[in-house]
């Protein structure tokens, strides 16, 4: 107990120094004066603040290159919504700067006076803009989980984000309360037919807006990774031309959904008519530019938010 209470005023004491350099302005010398500590410790705990991501930060001037890739992406693959960020090179995050991005949007959407139905996918940059949102209060929107939030053990499955949103996000939340693959197509029909799935499944058919995140094949892929999918099937699937997948649903190198028992047995919610929705793609980086291409050659999305190295790959593939 003791060694918890002293983390957390060390945490305290890192979000009030965190607020003087951000938020107020103040140096560190200055922080370390209104504090009573060294300039040494002032230093340490704003890099704190920034490491625990008690501060967040929002880009508020558009960037004209960044804002010319994305006219270009927008008009070459007929999108609704593009969000292109600055490119870090030196970094290997797959989420950092599109999860912001992924977050102001999200919250534009649900500031919408408007009642709205938001469908949300699953997966690490999600998960990761999801964190960015400050608390709202949104009573008049619903908001439905496109994928199965249970593991293949029972257990909850970790990167389900409906559930991290409702902690933020005061709505009425729709998890989908089903593994993300059945084992058969018959065991997912048997599935899709309880009255808690078909709500789902209607207000998914609904839906104003989905965010969902692009996900590569491969060995490193996040289904095999997340122990959904063996390396056999993995292999079996990229032999037979899958390119990527999207809420589990798998897709070839035009886009195009696969036929077969793969996508017999994905229990997720289907993406929302692209002719009524946006159907918005946050990914970035090397591992999801095949997945990305093929997902707006077949219009699977019509919105995308990525950074400028991956918009350079999209506007010349």
């Amino acid at each position: 107990m003791a060694r918890r209470a002293e983390a957390n005023n060390r945490l305290d004491d890192a979000a009030r120094a965190g607020w003087l350099y951000y938020v107020a302005g103040r140096t560190q010398d200055e922080i370390a004066t209104v504090m009573g500590i060294s300039r040494q410790s002032a230093q340490r705990l704003v890099s704190l603040a920034m490491a625990e991501r008690l501060i967040k930060v929002r880009l508020d001037h558009p960037i004209a290159a960044c804002l010319e890739a994305a006219e270009r992406l927008r008009e070459r693959y007929d999108l609704r919504h593009v969000d292109v960020v600055p490119s870090d090179p030196g970094s290997s995050s797959t989420t950092v700067g599109i999860a912001e991005a992924g977050a102001a949007e999200i919250e534009r959407w649900l500031k919408l006076p408007e009642p709205q139905v938001l469908a949300i996918g699953t997966g690490r940059t999600l998960k990761a803009a999801i964190d960015q949102l400050p608390a709202m209060e949104c009573p008049q929107h619903r908001i439905v989980s496109l994928t199965g939030n249970i593991g293949l053990d029972g257990s909850a499955a970790y990167y389900n984000v409906i559930f991290s949103m409702a902690d933020a996000v005061k709505a009425r939340h729709f998890p989908m309360p089903l593994p993300v693959l059945a084992s058969s197509a018959e065991e997912r029909a048997v599935l899709h037919s309880q009255s808690l799935v078909q709500v789902a499944l209607k207000l998914g058919a609904q839906a104003n807006v989905a965010f969902v995140g692009v996900g590569e094949l491969g060995p490193d892929a996040p289904l095999c990774q997340d122990g959904f999918l063996s390396q056999d099937e993995m292999g079996q699937l990229t032999k037979s031309g899958a390119a990527g997948e999207i809420c589990g649903w798998m897709f070839d190198q035009d886009g195009a959904l696969m036929a077969g028992s793969f996508n017999d047995r994905v229990a997720s919610v289907p993406l929302p008519s692209r002719d009524n929705a946006s159907v918005i793609g946050l990914a970035k980086g090397r591992r999801k530019y095949e997945a990305l291409r093929a997902a707006l050659r077949g219009r699977i999305i019509n919105g995308i938010i990525t950074d400028e190295a991956t918009a350079a790959y999209l506007l010349n593939a």
